[in-house]
């Protein structure tokens, strides 16, 4: 398989599954970003700026296959989230994060 110019959901899906081959369950890839997202807590625990930034990568590239997997476009639903997220009132916790209210 070339390399692409630039990757995209599809083309990382197509990675994904020539690599590991298709996802049994689209559950499995949500396990396995569980995974890397432990992985990323502690580059960023350990203030490893390069690890953080490759393990967060890891989670994108697991989420790229599960929306291909599910058949919805992860760019598209993050721009349609965001709609709604900034029409929503927020609350601050006080440590860079919230909840609607």
């Amino acid at each position: 398989m070339p390399t692409p110019d630039r990757e995209t959901q599809k083309t990382i899906a197509e990675w994904g599954a020539a690599t590991f081959g298709p996802a049994a369950n689209p559950v499995d890839l949500v396990t396995r970003a569980q995974q890397e997202l432990g992985e990323l807590a502690d580059a960023v625990t350990g203030r490893d700026r390069r690890e953080a930034a490759l393990e967060t990568a890891d989670v994108m590239i697991l989420l790229y296959r599960l929306a291909e997997d599910l058949g919805y476009d992860i760019e598209q639903s993050i721009q349609e989230k965001m709609a709604i997220n900034r029409a929503r009132k927020w609350s601050r916790a006080g440590d860079g994060t919230g909840k609607h209210i």
